[in-house]
This record gives C-alpha cells, structure tokens and sequence, in this order.
C-alpha cells in the first residue's frame, strides 16, 4: 500500500535575521510546514484531495502471559520519530532555502511526498520522460503535476511529489539525502517557472 500525504507548506516570507542568517545551518528555521495527516491514494491525479485507505492490521502476540511491552520511548520524545517524519523535516529544510529566493513566485505551489512512485515504464532500457519527472534511469525520484483542472470542474494547484524510498536508497546518510532533495527541488522548481536550475539557486535578478 503507497501512503501519500501532502505538507502543508506554510511558509513566511524572508524576516531580517538575528544574527543566524549567514550560519548554513540555520536554514529552514523560518519554515513551519504542517503535515496533513491525509494518507492514502497517491496525489498524482487532477482528481482532488488524497481520500483515506484502510491499512491491515496486524495482532501482536503476548507469548508468555506478562503483558505486551510499551514503547522504549513515548511517542512525543524526538528519537520516536518514523522514517517518514524524518523525510518530512529535511523536505521542507531542502525546500526552505528554494522559497527563500522565491517565496512570491511558489504560493500557489504544493509539496507532496509518496512512498514510491506509481508510474514505472513498461521499457526500462528505452524510457525518455517528460521534463516534469526527475528520475534516476527508469526510477523516478520526484514528479510536477501542473495546475490545471480536475473532473468536476475545480481548479486545481501545482504540485510536486517527492518518491521518499527512492531517495532514501540514493543517500547513504543524512546530509547526503538533504543535499540529494534539494537538489530534486531545484531540477522541480527550474520546470515549475520554466527558468533553469542556475536561476533557482541564485534567485530572481
């Protein structure tokens, strides 16, 4: 099953900075992305908003008759946090430094992120995409869906999909998945305002 859900990216425009405004470190400090909790059919669509999927249960077994263990740690301790918390916060640290240079331009733009892509080519060795998908071979690793028009008539905005298991294949550590999403980011965004990637990075003249 493929759990899809959108980041809410709730960003403020560029503040004068406190004295952390040349440390690298300090980026994505202003972003204060809220995670839609909507999980379930992917968001590659025109059709609307992503609609809940039940997920199988699974029993745990209490063996030997002393209860069943709680977590080592609660759920509100950090360390607690999944795998794909952990990709929700370096998303939006990778892409706070994007809407920095271009916070004006990307409101009416969306980040969603999915487990693994959906669209995989029937060919491998002969595959050519669109410049919308950002893949590595025949593996895609992000996709733009334009703003356009769904089917009951509603507009719809443009979003890009972030595929997190192919990425996190790609990163062998956490500062390597970082600079490999942003870098997914820039290619997205250069296709999203028709500019090249130069032009994202350095920021609008």
């Amino acid at each position: 099953m493929t759990n899809t859900y959108t980041l809410d990216m709730r960003f403020d425009a560029p503040r004068p900075s406190r004295g952390r405004g040349d440390d690298p470190r300090g980026r994505g400090q202003d972003a204060r992305g809220r995670l839609n909790q909507t999980r379930g059919r992917a968001a590659e669509s025109r059709s609307g908003a992503p609609t809940r999927r039940s997920g199988r249960r699974i029993g745990v077994r209490d063996r030997r008759g002393r209860g069943l263990r709680s977590p080592l740690l609660p759920q509100s301790v950090p360390a607690f946090a999944s795998r794909s918390d952990s990709f929700d916060v370096t998303a939006l640290e990778a892409f706070a430094e994007i809407d920095a240079h271009w916070h004006e331009q990307l409101i009416g733009l969306d980040i969603a992120v999915d487990d693994i892509p959906r669209m995989l080519p029937r060919d491998p060795e002969s595959i050519q995409w669109p410049d919308e998908v950002t893949a590595d071979g025949a593996i895609p690793l992000a996709r733009l869906i334009p703003a356009g028009v769904d089917v009951t008539g509603q507009p719809t905005r443009a979003q890009i999909i972030l595929f997190r298991r192919p990425l996190e294949i790609r990163a062998k550590r956490g500062a390597d998945l970082l600079e490999l999403v942003h870098e997914v980011l820039v290619q997205q965004v250069a296709t999203h305002l028709g500019v090249d990637e130069d032009t994202v990075d350095r920021g609008p003249e």
